[in-house]
């Protein structure tokens, strides 16, 4: 015996259809349907029996429909007092009045095929029928198809539990991945369809009070190369590229600042890529002496040894403040302590990782708004609310959850990294507001 070939799991095409009605026509049973079309035979049973169509009997016909009518033994049941003195089995009028009838309907109907194309009495018979027709079948499909992906899939009362979850964590700043991660088995739909819930008006919350939802601006063309000043040679992207294909283990971190009011405090970032977790600190200024006061420190607390570990090779930009990458490469006893790199000019988009975790800080310290009345204290609270946002391109964990597992302990003490319970994450200036 042959081995039937598996089904190919597609969708029916037109020309599916078609042959299953030229097939019902000649009296081919689903199984060898099936067969042709690599499809199970219950697949053609479902198609039949969804798709078929109902051609009712012609009720002007002279023709007593009841199932009962043979057995029958009613007499005057059309009320003409006595004046009727037909039995009801051969009147035409009893089927209205009757109490007792039941229309008849053919028995073959409840079996396979369960329409009566290929059935030989079909022109003769006065049940109503049922057929399949493969232009009709495509076209509900289709219909379907379509209306399938239109609407609310929920109850009133589902939707109303659904607001009352969502809505309170959007207005504290949280993104939508960051609640349905963390309430997945609550949420009984996609992240994307939250998102459409909120853009048609759905949910309480609207559009605004999303974070921040970003269009970028197409990538500027790259103007003619200039000469490179001296301090970056060597230390080009370039050069960055061939050292992480030769050191592909190495622990690579994203430098940039982040401005508050032009001439006052700034915010030095590092951002680790293998976990997305973002260290945030505070300088009164944007200047080299600041940058290399927080490495100092950072070296001291940890060690020459344990800071090259961590802090192996820097991405920066071509800033004022990191132009001089000496002084920042080596530390105590002038020993190197990392490595140096610099993004091609205005190319920022190659430390996109750093770029992108910045909207963070933008939910709570919008621009234009002034860093002179911030601490480290309220700055590491700012660090600490994004770490603990999960992140759907994390599947589903958050940067402080992978730091803990790829950092010491001692690391992860020093850097002052904690966890935030989920639903306290709060991305919104009251944050820094709070006493």
């Amino acid at each position: 015996m042959s081995k039937e070939v598996r089904g190919n799991q597609r969708h029916m095409t037109m020309d599916d259809r078609i042959y299953i009605e030229q097939a019902l026509e000649k009296g081919i049973a689903f199984k060898d349907i099936g067969k042709f079309l690599r499809k199970d035979p219950t697949t053609i049973s479902k198609e039949v029996k969804k798709h078929r169509m109902l051609k009712p009997r012609n009720i002007y016909g002279k023709y007593n429909s009841c199932k009962l009518r043979q057995s029958c033994n009613h007499k005057d049941v059309c009320g003409k007092n006595g004046k009727c003195n037909k039995r009801c089995a051969s009147c035409l009028q009893c089927n209205s009045n009757c109490p007792d009838y039941v229309q008849d309907v053919c028995a073959k109907l409840n079996h396979a095929p369960f329409v009566c194309n290929g059935c030989e009495k079909k022109v003769h018979c006065k049940v109503d029928k049922y057929f399949y027709r493969s232009t009709t079948a495509h076209s509900h499909y289709r219909n379907s198809l379509s209306t399938s992906r239109q609407g609310i899939n929920l109850t009133p009362e589902a939707l109303s539990e659904l607001d009352s979850l969502v809505s309170p964590l959007i207005l504290k700043g949280q993104s939508v991945a960051h609640i349905y991660i963390g309430h997945k088995e609550e949420i009984p739909c996609s992240s994307r369809s939250l998102y459409n819930y909120v853009d048609n008006n759905i949910l309480s919350v609207r559009n605004l009070d999303l974070p921040r939802r970003v269009k970028y601006k197409p990538r500027k063309k790259k103007k003619a190369s200039q000469s490179d000043p001296a301090w970056r040679e060597g230390r080009k992207y370039s050069d960055f590229l061939a050292f992480i294909e030769k050191n592909p283990d190495v622990s690579v971190v994203e430098m940039d600042t982040v401005e508050g009011l032009k001439g006052g405090k700034v915010l030095l970032t590092l951002l680790f890529r293998s976990t997305r977790c973002m260290l945030i600190f505070l300088l009164p200024d944007k200047s080299q002496s600041s940058v290399i006061k927080i490495f100092n420190q950072l070296e001291k607390s940890l060690g020459t040894l344990l800071f090259k570990r961590v802090f192996s090779v820097i991405l920066t930009d071509n800033g004022s403040e990191f132009i001089n990458p000496v002084l920042l490469e080596t530390g105590k006893d002038s020993l190197l302590r990392t490595n140096i790199y610099y993004c091609d000019p205005n190319a920022s988009y190659q430390k996109g990782a750093l770029e992108k975790n910045h909207e963070y800080i933008r939910y709570v310290l919008p621009k234009g708004t002034s860093f002179d009345e911030l601490t480290q204290g309220g700055v590491k609270l700012l660090m600490n609310h994004i770490n603990s946002t999960a992140r759907a391109s994390l599947n589903g964990r958050t940067p402080f959850e992978l730091a803990s597992l790829l950092l010491d302990q001692m690391v992860i003490d020093v850097l002052g990294l904690q966890k935030i319970g989920h639903d306290n994450v709060l991305l919104k200036p009251s944050l820094l507001k709070r006493k």
